[in-house]
């Protein structure tokens, strides 16, 4: 998988990222924006897909939510296997570009609904309702979770191991059907 994308900045992308990668151990700390993309590879163990256990490799695109790096999208969406959408739902602004995102990087990619996940962040402290956002009936088909790494960080990457598991199905069908218009 390689994007990570959110409408809006100071969502929680980087923390995220850097939750999921393992590639720090601290939650809270200083603002500091992403300047275009940060690229973080690790390895996720016991992924379920198809019935089975594998490991997988994931390439994960921490990018800015700054529209100053739009003329950047192309790249960022290149022979992507998944998008992850983060954005704060207590925040109106992220809700609104939330369908923006996902026809760019989801639709217009021909990427399933299976290969896409939502994820409402919620900073640590905030005391934010964690019921359904408000989202568009095409988004509210999608598999939402709530990221809130200061009471359940473990069920956060328990959901992301689900869906990567899903997107290694995804890609898995994708490559028999493949294989299988060949040979007919």
């Amino acid at each position: 998988m390689n994007a990570v994308r959110c409408p809006g900045s100071q969502s929680g992308k980087t923390v995220l990222s850097n939750f999921l990668s393992d590639t720090t151990e601290s939650i809270g700390g200083d603002y500091s924006p992403t300047q275009g993309v940060r690229i973080l590879e690790f390895e996720c163990p016991n992924v379920s897909a198809n019935g089975k256990s594998v490991g997988c490799e994931v390439e994960l695109w921490d990018c800015s939510g700054d529209q100053k790096f739009e003329t950047c999208w192309p790249a960022l969406m290149k022979d992507s296997n998944g998008v992850v959408i983060v954005f704060n739902a207590d925040l109106p602004s992220h809700l609104r570009e939330i369908e923006t995102f996902y026809s760019s990087f989801v639709h217009q990619q021909r990427l399933q609904d299976s290969q896409c996940l939502l994820v409402a962040h919620h900073k640590p402290g905030s005391g934010a309702d964690k019921g359904q956002p408000s989202l568009s009936q095409q988004l509210s088909k999608l598999n939402l979770i709530h990221s809130d790494l200061e009471d359940d960080p473990e069920e956060v990457r328990t959901e992301f191991r689900q869906y990567l598991g899903a997107v290694l199905s995804s890609l898995s069908e994708s490559r028999d059907r493949e294989e299988m218009s060949i040979i007919t």
